[in-house]
């Protein structure tokens, strides 16, 4: 009798061990069920007391396959059921036994109040060959009139028949902290490059419960039909609460090599158990078809995902711009996050097909000065590649991709060039491209890009005579619309007559900062042949790219994006007739009390002369020259002056200059250039009148501002 109760006590010690191992885990109390597909089979307690074996799963671990199943245990009667009075044991077909341990979550859940049932999950590691198939859950109660002390109730076999595997149209139930989720997979999309599948798939979790929940970190892979587990990152499960009734997406994406067929694939979703260093199998589902991707068309918007999330991408435009002796071939993007969190962007670029026979390797360029994309915002991109300019083609298609930032070139510290590419996206358009965008006269034009937003207008057209030829200039005014102080980008210009002739334009760049609001006068200039008309001439102007990216400082550009074209005004012939207010934007230019003298063989030309400018105008007067031009009116006598533009204003440390060398910004008195000349005296008694002009001369040519006719040795006004 003693050595029975003994025995009976270390029975009852084992069981308590069994039940208590491990300590608790807080994580899975959030979770405390598997799905509920549907039940495998029941096993009765009493009339009014059952187990239910409601799900059962088999997991491939490092030392063979991880079963788990989830038991039900329905009271229904009046009286409290003991769990303790009763076990489960899992076993195969083959007769191989295995121990069945419970969760540490479920440890503590030994009684079930009447009425009411109780859900226990159980884990056991089984052998590698063992299939779902082959397993048995037997069920037993504590006996101790029984030799072995135990009674077995029943046992339910796996039916052949059974999967765990939710279909692709189907939806799973998750317990989460009490609370019912359903689950179902909204979209399976899969793109490729050399190396990898890039699966991403959309995860719709509905809270069917009366309480908000929150999810789990579940861990989110793809199961081969070999039962190879490859894992999924999941975007936006980070904290995720969903409210009774609501219904949250998540997004999984993750590589696959290209050597695995890409057939039969599964989602399936564990939980990592961290006391006991396993993943516990929670849901499976059969991955739908792979949805197929739209071939992109002008001005519609396209979804693409990768690791960091879903973006949405639009192709606004493609255009053919003149480009020494080639085109550059553009296209528009604007690239939009329409989530709820922030996503970085992404290593794009891309290449452009002709005729579906030439690619022609493009290059990204990002013009604005952003480094990610904020909930519900977007961005502006460009693609551009050059082709010759004698090229024709018929349909051009533009393949969007994706640099694979984790690819070998990234870890090895070689150019991420050579990083693996994913095609994302296709737009197709016919070789009629969109028009280039024309501003019209006396209209602006504003560029959008965070951080160089600017508007654009021009401001007058001038000539420059010559012999052989003229210079043609346009004045283009660039107002700051940032709230700080910025520097003015660089632009590449072009003239382009009416017939299709282009004249590349130089660009007088301004190296200061413009103030928020503050404006820059940009000059542009040309050389056009003697007698080719002007008329009808248009400025195309585009943000001056280098390396894929806006230039600076003294880069040169290599190419240019965003273009726009200005129909130009009319040229305004504003020379005068006296050298009082004379203009040369942004300046005003005035000489008055001019003066001749003649002191023996010394002629002196005397004025007091003022230069005024609009201080709120950035500009860059290099290559511009004053020349002021002393002609008799007999012939007799004749001179120039020049004087640097850049040099009018003032520098630091400046004295106002009267002995003749430099013009400065002010009020001057007494300004003074002279020079001798021995037989002067000889030729005064024909000495009557004389004009004196004022020119602006850039590249050697020159524009007349004003001139006078002005009385030998009389001082003017």
């Amino acid at each position: 009798m003693n050595s029975r109760f003994r025995y009976t006590r270390l029975a009852a010690m084992a069981l308590s061990a069994t039940l208590v191992l491990g300590p608790m885990n807080n994580a899975w109390a959030d979770s405390q069920s598997a799905p509920v597909v549907s039940s495998v089979g029941t096993v009765s307690i009493s009339d009014s007391s059952y187990f239910e074996l409601k799900q059962i799963h088999v997991l491939p671990e490092a030392s063979g396959k991880l079963a788990t199943f989830t038991i039900t245990i329905h009271n229904d009667s009046s009286n409290e059921l003991q769990f303790i009075d009763y076990w489960v044991r899992l076993k195969s077909k083959t007769g191989n036994q295995f121990s069945a341990r419970l969760l540490p979550a479920d440890k503590d859940k030994n009684r079930v109040s009447p009425k009411s049932s109780e859900d226990l999950t159980f884990y056991a590691t089984v052998n590698s060959d063992t299939n779902l198939q082959d397993l048995i859950v037997q069920f037993i109660k504590w006996d101790f009139s029984q030799s072995n002390f135990e009674r077995v109730l029943g046992e339910v076999e796996v039916p052949d028949g059974y999967t765990d595997i939710t279909p692709a149209d189907g939806s799973s139930i998750i317990s989460v902290g009490g609370n019912d989720v359903t689950a179902s997979i909204k979209k399976f999309v899969s793109n490729k490059n050399e190396k990898y599948y890039v699966p991403t798939v959309y995860l719709t979790l509905e809270n069917s419960g009366s309480h908000s929940v929150t999810i789990p970190s579940y861990l989110f892979s793809i199961r081969t039909p070999e039962g190879l587990l490859y894992p999924l990152e999941a975007k936006g499960t980070k904290n995720l609460t969903i409210n009774p009734k609501e219904s949250k997406e998540i997004q999984l994406s993750g590589s696959i090599p290209v050597a695995v067929a890409p057939d039969g694939w599964q989602l399936t979703l564990a939980e990592a158990i961290a006391d006991l260093k396993m993943n516990i199998a929670i849901a499976a589902f059969q991955l739908p078809a792979v949805a197929s991707q739209e071939e992109g068309s002008l001005g519609k918007e396209y979804s693409f995902t990768d690791k960091s999330g879903v973006y949405y991408a639009a192709l606004n435009g493609l255009h053919r711009l003149p480009w020494e002796d080639q085109d550059i071939v553009t296209a528009d993007l604007t690239l939009s996050n329409k989530g709820d969190d922030s996503l970085p962007i992404p290593a794009l670029t891309g290449y452009f097909l002709l005729d579906d026979a030439v690619k022609v390797e493009a290059n990204l360029v990002q013009t604005a000065k952003v480094i990610g994309l904020a909930a519900g915002s977007s961005v502006n991109l460009q693609i551009a590649a050059k082709i010759p300019y004698t090229y024709e083609f018929s349909q051009i298609k533009l393949v969007l991709q994706e640099k694979d930032a984790d690819g070998d070139s990234t870890s090895s510290g070689t150019d991420t060039g050579s990083a693996d590419l994913t095609d994302v996206l296709e737009f197709s358009s016919q070789a009629e491209l969109q028009a280039i965008p024309y501003i019209g006269m006396g209209e602006s034009y504003a560029t959008t890009s965070a951080g160089h937003r600017t508007n654009y207008k021009i401001r007058s057209i001038q000539t420059y005579g010559g012999n052989t030829g003229s210079l043609f200039t346009a004045q283009l005014e660039a107002t700051n619309a940032e709230k700080r102080y910025t520097n003015v980008s660089k632009i590449v210009a072009h003239f382009r007559a009416p017939d299709g002739t282009i004249f590349p334009a130089d660009v007088a760049e301004i190296t200061n900062k413009v103030s928020p609001s503050g404006k820059a006068l940009i000059n542009v200039s040309a050389k056009i042949p003697k007698g080719f008309s002007t008329e009808n001439m248009n400025l195309m102007i585009g943000d001056a790219i280098t390396e894929g990216e806006l230039t600076v400082g003294d880069k040169k550009p290599d190419s240019y994006v965003n273009p726009v074209s200005f129909w130009l005004p009319d040229e305004l012939k504003d020379a005068k007739s006296t050298l009082k207010g004379l203009t040369l934007y942004p300046y005003t230019i005035t000489l008055d009390h001019i003066s001749t003298q003649i002191d023996n063989s010394t002629f002196t030309l005397g004025f007091n002369y003022e230069i005024q400018k609009d201080l709120l105008i950035e500009t860059n007067m290099e290559g511009h020259k004053l020349v002021l031009v002393f002609e008799d009116g007999k012939g007799r006598k004749g001179f120039e002056k020049s004087f640097e533009a850049k040099e009018i204003d003032p520098v630091d440390g400046d004295t106002p200059d009267t002995a003749g060398t430099k013009l400065k910004l002010g009020k001057h008195e007494n300004f003074e250039i002279s020079m001798t000349d021995e037989d002067l005296i000889y030729k005064s008694t024909f000495l009557k009148k004389y004009k004196l002009s004022l020119y602006d001369e850039l590249d050697g040519q020159r524009r007349l501002l004003g001139s006078q006719d002005i009385d030998w040795f009389v001082t003017t006004d």
